[in-house]
């Protein structure tokens, strides 16, 4: 079934070992946690940790955790579980001491913070109640009902822009400023002009607008608020700075935006419990701006208006990228798996079997079979240096290259090309293990090793190491010679080729696979059908890591010849 996006969103705060934490929106249902990337939502690096460790589903308004096999039990606040409903501030722990734990915010965090916020209009209502008529006057329930107005924004369905374009007029027209500005700070904290405006409700070009350094500054240093109302005033400490003089600015105000997910009192923004840092509300005005009590209030309920949509967008943006992210692996993932053979049923003389698992979305091994001709057919095994996309980019170049000797290009020149191709190109800072071979209709082996590990010959229940002959990996050593090697192979006879990812698979221990318990697993089941051959090799690797996390991808490609004459299914 496929997932379908959660109706209320939740966020989760993944505590790593370190003691960081990073929030996660839960963004579909079911959304799943476990070890590595392919096909979990929230991969936790930990290699204790089950590949299929745990999902969250949003059913009937409620959120439950289900523990989808982690060998150790998955707990909220110390109790096993198998399905249980989660509730606001819930701990998810995996039975480790030492590992990640989870905190549960539920989408009713979000109406507490609206309540919080609707509690602080309601302090308002009560403050003006007790402020002298003259006063009421000048701030008027007009200002108050701008301040309502900015508060319906955080609900409309108007565009990012648009919201924070109308929230900036709030304030402007709050505050009776004559230009706004929303600075936004970028992953090293530096400012970036957002929006600017204009009293009226008008647009002002994005560098046109040059704030004064000096309040910025301060506030920067200070994490506090600037608010003045008459910059010449005799105890003003602006009163010199050169950049307000040449502007002749009056008032100016400027107010640090933070993140403030869930705010506990109707404090000041500018004193509230502070989270991370979004920006600055800047507003200025070349004259005396007056501000009362009542006034700085109302604009602190709009700043922390302005920060919970920049949060919010900046949550959103963050998913936005994560999930075309995902497309694009899933598009490369897609393709890399389409140029892997699927057929084998037409090389008579051959049974062939393949499996290529990238450790990540995508990865640096690939395997091929293609005809040479009607009595002879190669086939190759490739592991390049490195993960993700850019080996998965060289495979791809590799597979190419070495497909057109099925056009009658010598084996040994192709290979030449390739190592200096990739050499002459040391910016790639890519190379790749290689062995090829071509098998004719009588058993000659014709074959070149380029640094990758020997392919295992199984024989009348014996398994030995015996294609040793090679040179260095393609793309590493531009004086590489390379050369082809014979061999003899007999009917009945298998060649299992792999990637180093099988035998330097590691346990919880950290101890490797390695190449006798390859061989044992092998020698058990060395009659039988390929499939079923492939099969116990992989299940012998899974069983022995026992969940670890792998670093490297697992390629299998098995070959077993038989006579011409043999007329056998390509899975015997």
């Amino acid at each position: 079934m496929p997932a379908t996006p959660a109706v209320s969103q939740a966020v989760l705060d993944v505590i790593s070992p370190d003691r960081s934490c990073l929030s996660v929106p839960v963004t579909e249902s079911p959304f799943f946690i476990g070890r590595g990337d392919a096909g979990n939502h929230l991969p936790i690096s930990d290699p204790r940790i089950s590949r299929n460790c745990a999902a969250i589903h949003f059913e009937s308004g409620r959120y439950f955790l289900e523990d989808r096999g982690h060998r150790l039990g998955v707990f909220i606040n110390g109790e096993g579980i198998g399905r249980k409903v989660l509730r606001e501030g819930d701990v998810v722990t995996f039975g480790l001491e030492d590992s990640y734990q989870i905190i549960f915010h539920s989408p009713a965090d979000v109406v507490e913070t609206a309540e919080m916020q609707d509690s602080t209009i309601e302090s308002f209502l009560t403050r003006i109640g007790h402020i002298t008529s003259s006063e009421l006057a000048s701030t008027g329930l007009g200002k108050l009902n701008l301040l309502l107005e900015a508060t319906n924004l955080l609900h409309s369905q108007l565009p990012l822009d648009a919201v924070l374009e109308a929230m900036l007029d709030h304030a402007i027209a709050i505050t009776n400023a004559e230009r706004g500005l929303l600075l936004e700070a970028d992953s090293t904290g530096s400012l970036r002009q957002r929006l600017a405006r204009s009293a009226g409700s008008k647009s002002l070009p994005a560098n046109g607008f040059s704030p004064t350094q000096t309040v910025l500054r301060l506030v920067m240093e200070r994490q506090v608020g600037v608010v003045t109302e008459d910059i010449h005033h005799p105890e003003s400490e602006f009163k010199g700075s050169e950049s307000i003089v040449a502007q002749r600015l009056r008032a100016v105000v400027a107010i640090p935006l933070y993140a403030m997910p869930r705010a506990s009192t109707a404090e000041s923004f500018v004193s509230a419990r502070r989270g991370h840092f979004l920006g600055v509300l800047y507003l200025d005005s070349t004259r005396p701006a007056p501000f009362s009590k009542i006034d700085r209030q109302l604009l602190d309920a709009v700043s922390m208006q302005a920060a919970s949509i920049l949060d919010n967008a900046r949550l959103v943006e963050h998913e936005r990228q994560r999930q075309r992210l995902d497309q694009e692996l899933t598009i490369a993932r897609n393709i890399q798996q389409a140029l892997l053979p699927k057929r084998f049923e037409n090389f008579h003389h051959l049974a062939i079997s393949g499996i290529n698992t990238p450790c990540h979305a995508v990865g640096g091994d690939y395997f091929d079979v293609f005809p040479m001709s009607d009595d002879r057919t190669a086939f190759v095994i490739a592991d390049v240096a490195g993960k993700g996309l850019g080996a998965a980019l060289v495979t791809t170049m590799l597979q190419g290259s070495l497909s057109g000797v099925a056009l009658g290009a010598d084996p040994v020149r192709v290979f030449d090309h390739l190592n200096s191709f990739l050499c002459e190109h040391e910016e790639v800072g890519r190379y790749a293990t290689v062995f090829f071979g071509i098998l004719d209709l009588q058993g000659n082996l014709e074959y070149i090793s380029a640094g990758h590990p020997s392919p295992i010959l199984l024989r009348g229940g014996k398994a030995n190491e015996l294609f040793t002959t090679g040179s260095f990996p393609v793309g590493l050593i531009p004086e590489a010679v390379y050369k082809t090697a014979q061999a003899k192979v007999e009917p009945g006879d298998t060649l299992v080729l792999f990637s180093d990812g099988v035998t330097e698979a590691v346990d919880l221990e950290q101890k490797q696979f390695g190449v006798s318990r390859l061989c044992q697993a092998l020698i058990a089941e060395h009659e039988a059908p390929l499939d079923r051959l492939q099969s116990k090799v992989v299940e012998s690797v899974e069983k022995f890591a026992r969940g670890a996390s792998q670093a490297d991808d697992i390629t299998l490609l098995f070959v077993r010849y038989r006579a011409s004459s043999q007329a056998a299914d390509s899975g015997s």
